[in-house]
């Protein structure tokens, strides 16, 4: 089907299509009036993530990489136990027991490994886990705590810039993304999302963590560059989801929805989406 004007013929926009376009022009819009320069994305992002969650405090890798493994292996063992027990089991524990038995044998990207929480998790467990970071001191302290715990499945790759993805090896079955990429301008993300794509195979899972658009309204409906401040202690940018606008981030690759939710009273969203095979 096409559209006559001035007499030439262009296509009609599928829904879909129009739904793509609209979030690119929003996301062009808003990036443009941000106080921040994004020429160079990573270089602003690593200003603030060597700040790591690790269960109910944030710890910095750098300082990290000066203690010892005794007092590293502790730390490391109390915040996973933090982040995953009592309380929090309904943040970050819930799925450690649904996806630990899955990830077994799978490839997984660990996009923003941090702290380790989840990807040596898995890795314990028999997934073969590639940690991904911009931040070359996570990947350290990542790489340290493994060794320490006799953890062989793993490898890293030190995210530089978009072209450093090209390093990466064989297609995974998993990309894991737990709010790694909620911290860039939609049109960044999206292009990021499409280089990770290129290593994920088809009928693979594209899991990732956000926060609602609930929780942005709920905050008072911030400026994205400023809305870290108050969710992830000063990050320079923190975007809301939801799954037309991350199936939108994905596209031009389709997916079907395995699990998609918002919990921990609002506060964050799941989306488990499996990748078709055309």
């Amino acid at each position: 089907m096409s559209l006559q004007q001035g007499g030439s013929e262009r296509p009609l926009l599928s829904r879909e299509q129009a739904t793509v376009r609209t979030f690119h022009r929003r996301g062009r819009q808003v990036q443009t009036n941000s106080r921040l320069d994004w020429t160079d994305p990573f270089a602003i992002l690593r200003t603030k993530w060597s700040d790591v969650p690790a269960g109910n405090t944030r710890l910095n890798t750098k300082q990290l990489l000066e203690i010892s493994d005794q007092d590293l292996l502790h730390l490391w063992a109390e915040a996973k136990h933090q982040a995953t027990t009592g309380e929090n089991f309904s943040v970050r524990g819930w799925y450690h027991t649904l996806y630990t038995p899955i990830l077994r044998d799978k490839t997984v990207l660990d996009v923003g490994s941090g702290f380790g929480i989840d990807g040596i998790t898995f890795a314990q467990s028999g997934a073969k886990i590639t940690f991904l970071d911009i931040v070359d001191s996570n990947l350290a302290v990542c790489a340290r705590i493994c060794e320490l715990l006799g953890v062989r499945n793993v490898d890293f790759c030190y995210l530089k810039d978009l072209s450093s993805l090209s390093d990466l090896g064989s297609s995974y079955d998993v990309m894991w993304c737990q709010g790694s990429l909620i911290n860039l301008p939609f049109q960044l993300a999206w292009s990021e999302a499409q280089q990770l794509l290129k290593h994920l195979k088809p009928r693979g899972r594209w899991i990732e963590l956000a926060y609602p658009r609930i929780r942005w309204e709920r905050d008072g409906e911030l400026p994205f560059d400023r809305w870290g401040e108050r969710t992830d202690g000063g990050a320079p940018w923190v975007e809301w989801y939801d799954l037309e606008k991350l199936l939108a981030r994905l596209h031009p690759s389709r997916f079907d929805v395995v699990l998609y939710l918002e919990f921990h009273n609002g506060d964050f969203n799941w989306f488990d989406l499996v990748r078709r095979d055309n």
